[in-house]
């Protein structure tokens, strides 16, 4: 109680024992404090203030023609686990009048890079609106607003497996940090944590989903707001807390920061996406409603449906196919019996003024008969997959096709050119539009590939962040698999962005038009090429609520061509729910109903009150496109937050 007395305040607390299982003598072992609280979630096992951990200057800051470079060598011998790496040096670069980088690093080993370029001018810029100030013995720094205050930066750890800093930050309005189904668009911070990890799941609170984005914005007490990204794909997490401060952890890689200064809301987005890249300029008919189902079966049912909304007058412009229309859900192949007629089908559609989607998902089918099955022989002849940790086997896992399925790997110059060439080949089967691509987290139904994840430091590493199941192969591949551009460890969360800008530009070759491609999986800088929808969300009213958070978020992450599956995709949905969700739906960016369930189901009222709502919709079209050129072109927001205004 007396150590408790002294100890510091709970609301400051930054966690010492962040995996599962403290007890007061493993965390006494390390050299940090364990006082209980009945305040939910706050940690029981934390650093003290006069903390062993952490680094100091090991010679002056020295001037760089980009900014400032600074060496930090390990205070102690205390490790939380273990490979603690010494010295780091960190690297700070004043890129633009607002935005600023640091970047801690090891400078004797390289370390895995995310690939994002993002243009670093040659020297610092002049007259910026911050200032970087390092303390007496530089083991902390503050990046300082010149009109008003300062954003302090505190505690580093860097080991060869565990990395973590702790920012406190100015206010408790924090927004951001993805993907994750979030309950209210600015954050709860007492002493809460989100894991980061792409996985196939369908939205659930706390629960790590199909993206990654360690993008937040924070907004003043004054309403200046400033936005941070940290630029690292590996498995990792952030604790919000009370006092306010932020705790990074992530498992790889290095810590590369980027600080966008604002000093509006409107302006930190602008900044961040000048920086990852603006997005898309979508295509003006992708702006028409949209209409999908997993489960139409057959062409006859297709037609029914398409036909019902034209009795019915509900506008409409897109139709999806989802993968009943492939033979045994093989990509590039359409299902000849169940589907007889589907391309002849597919112009006639066209020729009405519709378009068409098509979904592709990144496994391909290996059991074939040899000589059968175009995608995976050329795919085996060219060298496109995800291999085994040995970097010379395929990793075979298990998905929608029939027997075993390999992973291509986007990340090879190869894979692009395999997958451009079989895009192309496939739009003179069934005349496509758009591109789909789903499950590219990327989804195994498996944990890891056959026979099993090996016992090593790669596959269950000392620190597995808060993810569901803590877990790293759950439903997709071994850590140690090896990809292109080096371990899955280090590159799994990039699998669907490295997938949507060769599907981009395969679209655009194909159509000859402003490309379509919709992808489930996404990373920073994913906006430039896809949009996205939020997953397998389900029929329930609060679905319907924290969509539209979801959508202002994707607005934050430089991804504004976004929206919900209209209606839900999981579960039955009732009229009420449906009609509602219709209402809402017909403003979200990207307006698609996904569901057994569309607008002219459910008879004469409730498309005569959908038609109305499409209407209006339609009407406000011109004002929707301009919205996405000044994204496109300025990287503004097309949906966003009152304050933003």
């Amino acid at each position: 109680p007396e150590q408790c007395s002294r100890a510091v305040a709970v609301q400051r607390r930054v966690d010492c024992h962040p995996q599962p299982g403290a007890t007061q003598e493993n965390c006494e072992a390390r050299g940090c404090t364990w006082c209980t609280t009945d305040v939910p979630n706050a940690p029981w096992c934390f650093f003290p203030e006069d903390s062993p951990y952490g680094y100091s200057l090991g010679g002056n800051a020295e001037k760089t023609a980009k900014g400032w470079r600074v060496t930090l060598n390990k205070r102690s011998q205390l490790s939380l686990f273990g490979n603690d790496i010494s010295p780091v040096v960190v690297d700070v670069e004043f890129q633009t009048k607002d935005r600023l980088r640091f970047k801690i690093y090891d400078p004797n080993t390289e370390r895995f890079e995310v690939p994002l370029k993002i243009d670093s001018p040659g020297v610092a810029a002049e007259d910026t609106s911050y200032d970087v100030e390092f303390t007496d013995d530089s083991s902390h720094f503050r990046i300082k607003r010149k009109s008003t205050g300062t954003v302090p930066l505190v505690d580093l750890f860097f080991s060869n497996q565990y990395l973590q800093i702790t920012t406190t930050v100015p206010s408790t309005s924090v927004y951001g940090f993805g993907e994750h189904e979030h309950v209210s668009f600015k954050h709860n911070m007492d002493f809460v944590t989100y894991g980061m990890f792409s996985r196939d799941q369908a939205p659930t609170p706390f629960a790590n989903l199909y993206g990654v984005h360690p993008f937040y914005m924070c907004v003043e007490d004054d309403s200046n707001a400033h936005g941070v990204l940290l630029l690292n794909s590996n498995a990792q997490d952030v604790s919000l807390s009370p006092n306010p401060s932020l705790t990074f952890r992530t498992i790889g890689g290095i810590l590369d920061f980027y600080v966008f200064l604002g000093p509006t809301p409107e302006n930190v987005v602008q900044q961040y996406t000048e920086a990852i890249g603006r997005p898309h300029m979508p295509a003006y008919w992708s702006l028409g409603f949209q209409l999908s189902r997993w489960g139409y079966g057959s062409i006859d049912v297709l037609k029914e449906t398409v036909n019902r909304m034209h009795r019915y007058d509900i506008p409409y412009d897109v139709q999806h196919l989802d993968i009943d229309y492939m033979e045994r859900r093989l990509d590039f192949t359409y299902d000849k019996e169940n589907f007889a007629g589907l391309p002849e089908y597919l112009q006639e559609l066209k020729k009405a003024g519709m378009h068409n989607i098509i979904i592709l998902d990144p496994f391909i089918s290996k059991d074939e008969e040899p000589g059968t099955y175009r995608p995976y022989d050329l795919g085996e002849e060219m060298g496109v997959w995800v291999n085994n940790s040995d970097g010379v086997t395929p990793a075979v896992g298990q998905a929608w096709p029939p027997g075993d399925a390999v992973f291509p790997d986007y990340t090879n110059p190869k894979t692009v050119e395999w997958w451009t060439q079989l895009c192309l080949e496939f739009k003179n089967v069934l005349d496509y539009d758009g591109i789909w691509i789903d499950m590219n987290e990327p989804s195994n139904f498996l944990q890891g590939q056959f026979p099993g994840c090996a016992d090593n430091d790669i596959n269950n590493p000392p620190y597995i962040p808060s993810i569901s199941d803590r877990s790293l192969a759950e439903k997709t591949l071994c850590p140690d698999s090896k990809t292109y551009l080096g371990e899955h460890y280090n590159t799994h969360s990039l699998f669907g962005w490295s997938q949507t800008a060769p599907t981009f530009h395969a679209a655009q070759q194909a159509t000859g038009k402003r490309a379509f491609v919709l992808s489930r999986s996404t990373f920073v800088g994913s906006g430039k090429h896809g949009g996205h929808w939020l997953g397998d969300n389900f029929s329930q009213w609060k679905d319907m609520h924290y969509s539209i958070i979801g959508m202002l978020e994707f607005n934050l992450f430089g991804m504004p061509y976004i929206g919900a599956d209209i209606c839900g995709f999981n579960y039955n949905t009732t009229y009420e729910l449906c009609l509602r969700w219709m209402q809402l739906g017909s403003f979200y960016p990207f307006s698609r109903n996904h569901n057994e369930q569309d607008p002219a189901f459910f008879g004469e009222e409730f498309a005569k009150i959908s038609r109305a709502t499409l209407r209006i919709r339609y009407s406000l079209l011109p004002y929707l496109y301009t919205l996405f050129f000044e994204s496109h072109v300025h990287g503004n927001t097309v949906v966003r937050s009152l304050m933003h205004e």
